[in-house]
């Protein structure tokens, strides 16, 4: 089984990854955590540091734990929400755990949610946690 988390730094993201860790030490899962960027020059070098220091710390702590873990920092042009499930699709992923905000309708409606997209387009399970 593998399980992916869609991670972006954010608390909520924090709370997938510490739900689908639980999972996978239950299930004796693969965890892969993947955080994904559009690229380019819109990105700010720190931004991508932080993340990509996140992501070793992530590794480090899970493996400790004893679960088999991967992590990717993906740049690959498209939109996080796009990238995540081209990457579960390409991976065989089996179920995904994604961190939500709380927003208004209007604010959905405007910018859009990569949550939103993960939900409605995976091709596997989606788990979403506040």
């Amino acid at each position: 089984m593998k399980i992916l988390v869609a991670y972006n730094g954010t608390d909520e993201a924090q709370a997938a990854l510490e739900l689908a860790q639980t999972q996978a030490k239950i299930f004796g899962a693969k965890l892969l955590v993947v955080s994904s960027s559009e690229g380019g020059k819109g990105e700010k070098p720190e931004d991508i540091n932080k993340i990509k220091g996140d992501l070793e710390n992530i590794k480090k702590t899970v493996s400790e734990d004893g679960i088999d873990c991967e992590v990717e920092q993906l740049a690959r042009g498209l939109a996080p929400g796009e990238d995540i499930v081209l990457f579960a699709e390409e991976n065989e992923i089996d179920q995904i755990y994604v961190g939500i905000r709380k927003k208004s309708r209007t604010s959905k409606l405007i910018l859009g949610s990569t949550a939103q997209y993960i939900i409605l387009k995976a091709g596997c399970p989606v788990t979403s946690v506040k």
